[in-house]
């Protein structure tokens, strides 16, 4: 089994069309996706995820990420406390060389995270470039959200009918990624078709 382990963006961007998303399995792999805690709180603390995301807090989805999400012993917590301080301290040694492309310096939130999938030997999904860029520094495994989504494709959780939907509810929403831009007509290639000219 290996866990995947899906940040506040990647979670908000799947968990309402993805049903259920956390905690089901997929892939020749045994790839577990799964939430924690941190994502609540980040959610709760900010006024605009709230008022974006409303249903959030929706019994089921509350119920889903409550019953699924990663635990840590305290050996576990430890070991990750020693791994976000390594981490976001590389960081702050050298802040320019995340800040290239559009990217942000990964923050001590998102270090945390990603000392938990080393940790942990999880899959990080996020679409923060700048987490990408630390996690191929230290061979932390990292996936782009759209990349989680093509897995999910391969392994028929979602269709393509389904990545249309996800698609159109992002660009309507003025959120999608680059990246996801970019992976439309690649990755999704049999789905949208050639880049229009």
């Amino acid at each position: 089994m290996t866990l995947v382990l899906l940040d506040t963006n990647a979670y908000l961007r799947l968990a309402k069309r993805v049903r259920p998303v956390v905690g089901i399995k997929f892939g020749q792999k045994g790839y577990v996706l799964t939430v924690h805690r941190s994502v609540e709180d980040e959610v709760h603390r900010s006024p605009r995820l709230r008022a974006n995301y409303p249903w959030f807090d929706g019994a089921e989805f509350a119920r889903e990420r409550l019953a699924k999400q990663i635990r840590l012993t305290a050996e576990e917590k430890a070991s990750i406390d020693a791994a976000r301080s390594v981490l976001h301290g590389w960081v702050l040694a050298a802040p320019d060389s995340y800040t290239s492309g559009g990217r942000s310096p990964p923050g001590p939130t998102d270090c945390w995270l990603l000392a938990l999938g080393q940790v942990k030997s999880a899959i990080v999904v996020t679409d923060d470039l700048g987490m990408h860029a630390l996690a191929a520094e230290f061979r932390i495994d990292i996936w782009h959200g759209y990349q989680l989504l093509d897995k999910l494709r391969s392994a028929k959780v979602v269709d393509a009918a389904l990545i249309r939907e996800i698609y159109d509810a992002l660009e309507a929403n003025g959120d999608l990624p680059k990246t996801w831009a970019n992976a439309k007509h690649t990755v999704f290639l049999k789905i949208f078709g050639p880049r229009p000219v």
